[in-house]
């Protein structure tokens, strides 16, 4: 679809009759009961010509990645329940890796298998109802160096040897012959191992070769299987930094290197389904953009992608950083800020599929759905939980609108059924003379349909 702006909508007479919450507002801690969000304010959104409202590219499906610890059986029972109920609500799509963040090695010897830890990560998507991807990641010590029958998960990030790519496809396609839920395959994950650091740039050809087999190995057996990569980190860097691009915004400067990696893939893979990237938004020197500034990242590079390609853009992870002093992490309303600006920048530029990476309340700090379930009183929302709920259907039904404002430091989502408001800086932001203003880093949605 192409970008056009449309008319504001008359949304006034069904954001009368629908309640609007507040999710939490202070900079960090777990999501609070607040006033309701005004009326006034609201419709002081839409009558305000100093926004511009951009529909959506595409359908865009929002998913996630489970990683170490995603409501697995050995978690309080009540906890793990708590956050399955959430995720069946949170995720169209949900990745999981063959070896690693996770999951066991597969196959610790030459044709001894242990599938035990995949089919328990496979079993929890058909249970909350996710559509399955599987990461082709990692690889199997014997085939990088080294002792079959033995796991150094020190060396979990190591790519195998190039005599050995066969063997990790023929690996990947038991994997996704066993497995009839899986419809999509991502080739590798950030190019780990795959970087020659005497000539300082990824081994975007030793990447390439092991795509192309596991590309020809998996559509033997599954052909109807989508598959993807690169999957390579789309690093910011700052203005005059060695290996700046051209590609640059009020976020930074792209890495060549990176770019790199996209042009030769595109060039030389064997075919593809979709084209998968990854990035956050610090730079190497970790200077933070404001979120607005940070979001444009997102659509920038999405933008250059489609530049060189009609295939469909995967974030397969994306890390949006929040200003220094905002805190961070799962129960940061900040985060959520951030992530949800993220959304709108995918939304905006035409991506297909955004993975959140990390679902359950982890040590990083990014944005969740669901705080840590491994303790007893864990798998309860955050301050992401209930927004990201809300737009999941309606981006992927492909009606929502992004609304921003010239004058006000505000990102907007608007469907035909209501609005969601986010507040991108700290600070209490007033939309208009005499109303209730937006305290900082504010969420403010409107209850989902039923």
């Amino acid at each position: 679809m192409r970008f056009s702006v449309r008319r504001p909508r008359p949304l006034a007479a069904v954001l009368a009759a629908l309640a609007v919450a507040l999710v939490a507002c202070s900079g960090t801690g777990t999501p609070t009961e607040a006033p309701p969000v005004s009326q006034e304010t609201l419709d002081a959104i839409q009558r305000d010509g100093g926004w511009t409202w951009q529909e959506q590219a595409n359908r865009l499906e929002l998913g996630v990645t489970h990683t170490q610890d995603s409501l697995d059986s050995e978690e309080p029972a009540e906890a793990r329940q708590r956050g399955m109920d959430i995720l069946d609500d949170s995720a169209i799509w949900q990745n999981h890796h063959l070896m690693g963040f996770g999951t066991l090695n597969p196959e610790p010897s030459p044709d001894e298998y242990n599938w035990e830890s995949l089919d328990k990560r496979m079993q929890l998507t058909e249970e909350t109802g996710g559509r399955t991807v599987l990461t082709l990641c990692c690889a199997p010590d014997w085939m990088k160096g080294g002792v079959a029958g033995e796991t150094n998960w020190k060396e979990l990030e190591t790519a195998p040897e190039p005599e050995f790519f066969d063997e990790f496809a023929e690996l990947s396609a038991l994997a996704v012959a066993r497995y009839p839920q899986i419809e999509r395959v991502l080739v590798w994950n950030e190019l780990k191992g795959f970087y020659h650091a005497d000539e300082n740039r990824w081994d975007y050809e030793g990447y390439t070769e092991l795509y192309n087999k596991v590309y020809t190995a998996v559509k033997e057996v599954r052909p109807d299987v989508q598959i993807g990569g690169p999957y390579v980190v789309l690093t910011s860097l700052d203005p005059g930094s060695p290996d700046s691009s051209d590609v640059r915004g009020p976020w930074g400067v792209a890495d060549q290197r990176a770019l790199d990696v996209i042009e030769y893939w595109l060039a030389n893979k064997v075919d593809a389904d979709f084209i998968a990237v990854d990035g956050s938004t610090q730079t190497r020197q970790e200077t933070v953009p404001d979120l607005a500034a940070g979001a444009q990242k997102w659509a920038d590079l999405t933008r250059w992608i489609r530049e060189r390609t009609p295939l469909a853009i995967w974030w397969a992870e994306f890390y949006p950083d929040v200003p220094e002093g905002a805190g961070a992490g799962p129960d940061s309303t900040a985060s959520a800020a951030a992530t949800l600006a993220a959304v709108g920048a995918y939304a905006e530029s035409g991506v297909s599929v955004a993975l959140l990476w990390g679902p359950q309340g982890h040590g990083l700090g990014y944005a969740a759905l669901w705080t840590d379930s491994t303790l007893p009183d864990g798998g309860r929302p955050t301050p992401l939980t209930e927004p990201w709920q809300w737009l999941m259907p309606r981006l992927a039904s492909g009606d929502v609108e992004i609304g921003h404002s010239s004058t006000l430091p505000l990102l907007a989502f608007r469907a035909p059924d209501g609005m969601l408001v986010v507040n991108l800086t700290g600070e209490d932001v007033e939309v208009a003379p005499g109303t209730e203003p937006l305290p900082g880093w504010a969420i403010a949605v409107t209850n989902r349909a039923s």
